[in-house]
């Protein structure tokens, strides 16, 4: 599967080259797992290998004399591919309309017509409804091919007409191994990103290619020891800006989460596993501040504080318990 270049995620490709293969395409995919593990781009390339004009299961993207298809669709420009996201952070009624209506038209140049969704689940209550009229009903030659990290917010009866595929996290040596090789990432930075990313490919390209992706992680880091030894009236004033910036809100305590876990881990001798690897020797003083029942309990709140906020808790009244918890140092 040379030309399908997915890191970590063999068993999907070969399960969707076999299905091309075979004739036993799907009308509807749902491609699950965390952000930025790589979803849209397996989606993308399965569409690209579907609409492939050379039909050998894979797209022939990287051939030598690759086919018109794969080509126009490399440059953003086939008219058998659509790519729908969300509009102001929701999937509106009148997008699936236009899907709906594109749908009903014969393909233009390929064999079918496929639509790319990406983050299903923030479709409005209407807009995910008329797309279940699509999904019930499909027109013929029309494949949807649908995302989301959330698939406890997808519809019930959305899933149940799609074939569902959960992406998991790639292993932290494939990750690593691939920014040496593909993306020319020095060993040192390879190892942190890989670590840092938890496996999400699309994560750790992205903060190689986005220096302010790790301005932005030292900034968060920074803060929380920064509240660690601030009085209860900034860390409220801190909770009152975070819960205003709903999409900043899981990042920064999923990475306050990971400085508290390496923590835990140096403890208990674990060095080697840790994640901040360019903070260790930080890492190693706080260790030797905090209890490791203390550890163990603010640990223990990110995660609860993360869960609440995910169930729609008010994102204020959880920051600010959180922040009242956050525990300051036995020894000075």
């Amino acid at each position: 599967m040379a030309n399908w270049p997915i890191i970590g995620h063999e068993w999907a490709v070969n399960l969707l080259a076999n299905a091309i293969v075979a004739g036993r395409l799907s009308h509807a995919y749902l491609f699950t797992g965390p952000p930025q593990v790589g979803k849209t781009t397996l989606a993308r390339l399965f569409a690209q290998a579907i609409l492939c004009e050379k039909q050998t299961g894979e797209p022939c993207r990287d051939d030598a004399l690759p086919c018109r298809a794969c080509q126009r669709i490399a440059e953003g420009r086939y008219p058998d591919l659509q790519i729908i996201a969300a509009e102001k952070n929701t999937i509106q009624i009148e997008q699936v309309r236009v899907l709906q209506s594109d749908a009903a038209l014969s393909p233009l140049e390929g064999r079918y017509k496929i639509f790319i969704i990406r983050e299903i689940e923030r479709a409005t209550a209407p807009a995910a409804n008329a797309l279940l009229k699509t999904l019930e009903e499909p027109p013929p030659r029309v494949i949807l091919l649908l995302t989301s990290h959330r698939r406890d917010l997808v519809l019930p009866t959305v899933l149940s007409r799609c074939q569902l595929l959960n992406l998991r996290p790639a292993s932290l040596p494939q990750v690593q191994s691939a920014l040496k090789t593909r993306w020319g990432v020095e060993p040192a930075q390879a190892e942190l990103l890989a670590r840092l990313s938890g496996g999400r490919v699309g994560w750790a390209v992205h903060a190689h290619l986005h220096p302010e992706v790790g301005q932005e992680r030292h900034r968060h880091l920074d803060s929380l020891l920064t509240l660690i030894a601030a009085g209860y009236v900034e860390r409220l004033n801190y909770a009152e800006a975070l819960s205003r910036q709903a999409d900043a809100i899981e990042e920064v305590l999923g990475l306050w989460a990971t400085w508290w876990r390496d923590v835990l881990l140096i403890q208990h001798g674990a060095a080697g596993a840790i994640v901040n690897l360019d903070r260790q020797a930080q890492l190693v003083q706080y260790a030797d501040l905090y209890p490791t029942a203390q550890v163990e309990a603010v640990l223990a709140s990110l995660i609860r504080t993360l869960q609440r906020i995910r169930a729609n808790v008010n994102a204020r009244l959880a920051l600010d318990v959180l922040m009242l918890r956050l525990p300051k140092p036995e020894v000075a």
